[in-house]
């Protein structure tokens, strides 16, 4: 069964495969990452307007040394530069993981219009988990929010990151 280009799950698949490029980048023989404990975790983001992407992104907080390295962001950072504008109005994110505060503060303050992620996340999700800042009735800007698509295959990617990292550190 073929995934129109028209759907959230061919963008999530966009997004997968930057998570992807996450775990490559730290497997590639010529990277200073050598171990599991440094390397970060596989989330893939991309930014969508008027169906191309305009900006992408995978974790680089390890590598870059940088808190603020989320998918996200780095996907948001990305979108603006392309699009000429810090707002980006009518742009959708997809991202492999419900987004962290920091990170939902950012898509707020970006007027990202849609949120589009795959596995949720019970201990630090703020879009819908333990928080839920996109729609919180008190800011000036929402935006529409949609979770769990091809959460499945999201969080096979985190579950099979964790269970190797559990297996190193044995």
């Amino acid at each position: 069964m073929s995934i129109s280009p028209n759907s959230d799950e061919f963008w999530m698949q966009q997004a997968i495969l930057e998570a992807q490029s996450c775990l490559q980048a730290q497997t590639n023989p010529k990277s200073p990452i050598q171990n599991l404990k440094s390397q970060d975790v596989p989330i893939g983001a991309v930014c969508v307007f008027e169906n191309r992407i305009v900006g992408r992104g995978f974790n680089r907080r390890e590598q870059d040394g940088d808190p603020t390295a989320h998918a996200e962001v780095l996907a948001l950072r990305a979108a603006a530069q392309e699009m000429g504008d810090r707002h980006l109005k009518n742009v959708t994110l997809y991202v492999t993981l419900e987004p962290c505060p920091m990170c939902a503060g950012a898509l707020w303050l970006a007027r990202i219009s849609r949120l589009v992620f795959g596995a949720w996340d019970a201990r630090a999700g703020a879009c819908g988990s333990l928080f839920d800042i996109p729609r919180d009735p008190r800011l000036n800007h929402r935006l529409q929010v949609r979770g769990g698509v091809l959460r499945e295959e999201c969080a096979q990617l985190l579950e099979e990151f964790f269970t190797a990292r559990r297996e190193e550190a044995k």
